[in-house]
């Protein structure tokens, strides 16, 4: 996930060194990502992928005709078929979307196509205020999740670290307007448009100083030092740790 992090910033970081550019980021988030795989079009894709015949059928197979119903309390509803999706919090749901966006790629050079799990950012590297590289390219993925049932949530963002005025027109995806969005949660990292960490360092401060306030409770409970270590390793440690 920081390795994802990192790449984004490299390519923004770098592209931003010349004059006369700036960047305009597009977070995807896909509507139900999981939920939405067609199982025989993803048979075809990784079919395109050389996977054995074996695997494509054993994998269409686990994911057709599965029963599906919700319990709650002592009340249980109708069982329901579906051979639409993949299982949730099941290990190869994530594998499985990545295989079937794997052919969701960026045609021209000035456009990266980041993507993490059911997580896509379009990353514009932007000369000279020619956005045309990189409408296009957001028009075909729009095109794209029309062919493959999947139905786009989206935020932008514009990055400039030099803080120049812009005045670049709004972005549409089919006949809608793009909020744009002065900083995003990416990953676990915020980033700004101005580039600088402020927002992402006062979130992990705010949510460590939180678990702070767990650990001196579990203190008053004269817990183990042993015990209260694992805790500060695995919930305050980790988040300052986030994106170093």
């Amino acid at each position: 996930m920081d390795d994802a992090v990192n790449m984004g910033l490299h390519f923004i970081l770098q592209h931003l060194d010349k004059s006369g550019t700036y960047v305009r980021l597009l977070f995807v988030d896909f509507s139900s990502a999981f939920n939405t795989i067609i199982p025989t079009l993803l048979q075809t894709k990784l079919t395109q992928l050389s996977v054995p015949s074996s695997i494509c059928q054993w994998i269409t197979s686990f994911l057709t005709d599965r029963l599906q119903l919700v319990k709650l309390g002592k009340f249980t509803s109708n069982s329901h078929m579906t051979s639409t999706g993949a299982p949730q919090g099941c290990v190869l749901s994530p594998l499985l979307f990545s295989l079937y966006t794997n052919d969701c790629t960026s045609t021209d050079p000035s456009v990266k196509l980041l993507k993490f799990a059911d997580d896509t950012t379009v990353i514009g590297l932007i000369q000279d205020s020619d956005e045309s590289a990189y409408r296009q390219e957001v028009e075909q993925l729009a095109a794209w999740c029309n062919l493959n049932n999947l139905k786009l949530n989206t935020l932008e963002m514009i990055v400039d670290f030099r803080g120049t005025p812009l005045h670049s027109p709004p972005l549409t995806i089919m006949n809608s307007t793009v909020p744009t969005v002065e900083s995003f949660r990416f990953l676990g990292t915020t980033i700004s448009q101005d580039l600088k960490w402020d927002t992402h360092i006062d979130s992990i401060v705010k949510k460590a100083q939180q678990s702070l306030y767990f650990l001196r409770q579990l203190r008053k409970f004269n817990l183990l030092q042993e015990l209260l270590t694992h805790f500060y390793s695995a919930v305050i440690e980790s988040v300052l740790c986030t994106s170093l």
